[in-house]
């Protein structure tokens, strides 16, 4: 069995194939979805799409973190991550038995 992930051109052919949009229309539909939420997620830390979940960025702090090969210890640096926490509609689709 071969799995294949979903990606930009996977999303761009669904796209051309279900709706008919040219594949430049739909290249251009796809890319700016993820611009616009990329962006409201820099600019708002947080981004809510009913029925799927949530994106949210959060400020993780400085640690020191041990490497477990070689025990030498690092600091590593304060940053921004993101999560996603999927709604309950997306939990339930996922765990209906087939």
């Amino acid at each position: 069995m071969v799995k294949k992930n979903v990606n930009k051109k996977t999303l761009t052919n669904k796209i051309y194939e279900n709706i008919g949009f040219s594949k430049i229309i739909s290249e251009n539909l796809v890319k700016d979805i993820f611009d616009i939420i990329m962006s409201k997620i820099i600019t708002n830390n947080k981004v809510k799409i009913t029925d799927f979940g949530t994106f949210c960025k959060r400020k993780k702090k400085e640690r020191i973190a041990l490497n477990p090969k070689t025990k030498e210890k690092k600091i590593v640096s304060a940053r921004n991550v993101t999560t996603f926490k999927p709604s309950r509609y997306f939990k339930s689709q996922i765990n209906l038995k087939s």
